[in-house]
């Protein structure tokens, strides 16, 4: 008989996912099976369950699947041909799939590996489970003792935040101002990477008390709760840059609404960048000349690379980063997704199996 395990699956598209029952995977050649320790709930997750089918099939997804693309945990188990990693290991896994065969890949890009529309937690089966397969070793990052609980979102929002300000860090010398819009999930980390990385002065934007005082735990120089006040100048004090130009050399956008592009884009200073990461659905409503921000870099991206991956864990293990979490049994994972959905959370949701 076929052992099997509780999962949270998308059984069928338009209706929400459910917490049944799945088989544990065994591990296929060059493949490690991996009993989860944590895995990390992100906004995205949200509306997979709505995707239109054939939508959803033209990205290679097959039902069922379980989700959950932000996962750490430990080796249980080894496939044929697999070396260098043994049992017991505690390991994250990389969040974006990828080929490692094409040109984005062979280029260091692979965040932008065409095979990547489908992958664990979006359109395979996830890490919302006990145990979930994965390839070896392109997707295993060793984790040395960190605790893979708390380690499980740097595979994605930790790793997406590093992708953005690894963009801007030319951007960002001696006396400039970094401005990161949204201070939930992803914004926390940038923050964090961007103290690491940069000497930028840091300013935090977030209309969430709980999450302006989160960012300045971890590290913002001032925290505000208007993004207007910042495309006005009316805290220019706060967070303008050298010289005389206004506006601030970089604002990264982890919202994506209306009011943050538009608000964002305007706090740009000439020859500064705009990052949009948030998928909020927002759009610029006004012509474009007067409104983008001039000789500036405004540029936008999903997910993250292989390398982004390996460095927030290296910046983690070296005690530069810290990631902030709150825990649900998997027996509660519906009630996780609601407290996200509603911006409960302190720090990111981290669903871990029940015992």
């Amino acid at each position: 008989m076929t052992a099997t395990m509780s999962a949270y699956r998308i059984v069928a598209w338009g209706r929400p996912p459910q917490l049944t029952e799945a088989p544990v995977p065994e591990p296929g050649p060059g493949e490690v099976l991996v009993e989860v320790a944590g895995n990390g709930l992100c906004h995205s997750d949200l509306g997979m369950g709505h995707l239109p089918a054939d939508m959803a099939g033209a990205l290679g997804w097959h039902l069922p699947f379980t989700l959950g693309h932000e996962v750490a945990g430990h080796i249980a188990g080894l496939g044929a041909g697999v070396t260098g990693l043994a049992e017991g290991e505690a390991v994250a896994l990389v969040s974006p799939a990828s080929c490692g065969r094409c040109p984005m890949c062979e280029g260091g890009r692979d965040s932008a590996c065409p095979d990547g529309s489908a992958g664990r937690g979006y359109g395979r089966d996830g890490g919302l489970a006990r145990f979930v397969v994965a390839p070896a070793p392109r997707a295993i990052v060793k984790l040395g003792d960190l605790d893979p609980v708390t380690a499980a979102p740097l595979t994605d929002a930790g790793a997406t935040a590093h992708h953005a300000v690894e963009r801007v860090v030319p951007r960002l010398p001696e006396g400039s101002t970094a401005v990161v819009l949204g201070a939930g999930g992803l914004g926390a980390f940038a923050v964090q990477i961007l103290r690491a990385l940069t000497p930028a002065r840091v300013v935090a934007v977030d209309t969430n008390p709980a999450r302006l005082a989160v960012a300045r735990d971890v590290g913002a120089h001032e925290v505000l709760d208007d993004i207007g006040s910042v495309a006005s100048g009316r805290s220019r004090g706060a967070v303008g840059g050298p010289g005389d130009a206004g506006g601030v050399e970089v604002v990264l956008d982890f919202v994506g609404v209306d009011a943050t592009i538009a608000g964002g884009l305007a706090a740009v200073r000439p020859y500064g960048a705009y990052g949009l990461v948030g998928s909020g659905g927002g759009t610029l409503r006004r012509p474009w000349f007067g409104t983008l921000p001039r000789d500036a870099d405004v540029f936008t991206f999903q997910g993250s690379s292989l390398a982004d991956v390996h460095a927030v864990v290296a910046l983690a293990r070296q005690g530069a980063i810290r990631s902030e979490v709150d825990v649900f049994p998997l027996s509660r994972v519906a009630d996780a997704y609601a407290a996200l959905e509603r911006g409960e959370l302190r720090g990111r949701a981290v669903v871990v199996p029940d015992i």
